[in-house]
């Protein structure tokens, strides 16, 4: 017996969030029954719909993408952009961990694994994201100082996990900084550095745990191997055994 949301998520249907959404909204029905309730566990078995559609389990498949600019984190767009999913070749009902802004490039992660979307984008599980912003100005400590010790983005203080200089351009007014992450609220990396006073030119992230785009051109993407999937499964359940 597993809850009903984490089954849902595991068929490749959606997000384990999106599942519990459609659970309230009374979409699901289990055996014929309307399911309303978070936490229902239910058979492997037993026969799930949702809005009446029959939902069947799908064999797990993992991408990562280096993402180009000017396509869309989504898995459809109604002003028909491209979006990430496009660009990759499959039958399987995939969608995107988390999201890049549109004029965003670099590391993402597309499945059909429910579970371990979730497992990547929670805070708790601590997976590094690490961007390369592009700043216009040259920063300065005390603008670092309050990435690292928090900001307030949504009535929530977020912070970086790690922030590194790599370059500051004084001829063209420019830094290059490295910032960690473990949240992903929507445009959290440029309104972080907003609110310490330095607006994002360029953004770049650089890497998810210890996955890269080494090796992929931009649009390119490849599949990830069972072991880089154990390896993130073990990260994260290390944190949480911290916690």
């Amino acid at each position: 017996m597993e809850r009903l949301q984490k089954i849902i998520a595991n068929s490749g249907y959606c997000s384990r969030r999106k599942a519990e959404e459609l659970i309230k909204a009374g979409k699901v029905k289990v055996d014929g029954k309307v399911i309303t309730e978070l936490g229902t566990k239910v058979s492997d078995k037993s026969v799930i719909e949702i809005n009446n559609e029959r939902i069947t389990r799908e064999e797990k498949e993992y991408y990562l993408l280096n993402k180009p600019r000017g396509v869309v984190t989504t898995t459809s767009d109604d002003k028909h952009r491209k979006t990430v999913v496009d660009l990759i070749e499959t039958d399987k009902r995939i969608y995107p961990v988390g999201r890049l802004d549109y004029d965003t490039t670099g590391v993402i992660i597309l499945t059909n694994d429910g579970e371990f979307a979730h497992m990547i984008m929670h805070p708790k599980s601590e997976i590094d994201k690490v961007y390369i912003a592009k700043v216009e100005g040259i920063i300065n400590g005390e603008a670092i100082r309050k990435l690292e010790t928090g900001v307030e983005l949504d009535q929530v203080v977020v912070k970086a996990s790690r922030v590194k200089v790599r370059k500051m351009d004084h001829k063209t007014n420019h830094s290059l900084v490295e910032i960690t992450i473990h949240e992903g609220k929507n445009h959290q990396v440029k309104r972080m550095f907003e609110k310490v006073g330095y607006r994002v030119d360029k953004l770049k992230r650089e890497k998810i745990a210890f996955l890269t785009t080494k090796g992929l051109n931009s649009g390119e993407y490849r599949k990830l191997s069972g072991k880089e999937v154990s390896k993130l499964y073990v990260l994260a359940n290390k944190k949480e055994r911290e916690i």
